[in-house]
């Protein structure tokens, strides 16, 4: 047996609002069964419009997710070079205290 069935299975709210446009938009004499041929094209075409939605959102997700673990790399390459750099202004401060230093006692 297939875990999926082929057939597309419509939610009921879907059929529901098809069936609600159908009947605004009847002409006087049309048959119940062209008002339901009408909800069907529009219930097709509510499914098509969600599933275009959920690939754009698919899309947009993924180049979202894409989008941030580029900045995450690159906010981690410049943290460690700016840790380098901190590292190395510490060690030329310390050093210029100690001359200072040596040079304030041996001068004085």
């Amino acid at each position: 047996m297939a875990k999926y069935s082929r057939e597309h299975k419509v939610s009921s709210q879907t059929q529901a609002e098809a069936m609600k446009i159908a009947r605004g938009t009847q002409r006087p004499g049309q048959t119940k069964e062209q008002t339901k041929l009408i909800a069907q094209g529009i219930q097709k075409g509510i499914d098509q419009y969600k599933k275009q939605y959920k690939i754009k959102v698919r899309e947009l997700d993924k180049r979202l997710k894409k989008a941030a673990q580029q900045q995450g790399t690159a906010q981690a390459e410049t943290q460690e070079s700016v840790i380098h750099k901190q590292s190395k202004l510490a060690w030329v401060l310390l050093v210029l205290s100690w001359v200072g230093f040596t040079a304030y006692i041996v001068l004085r």
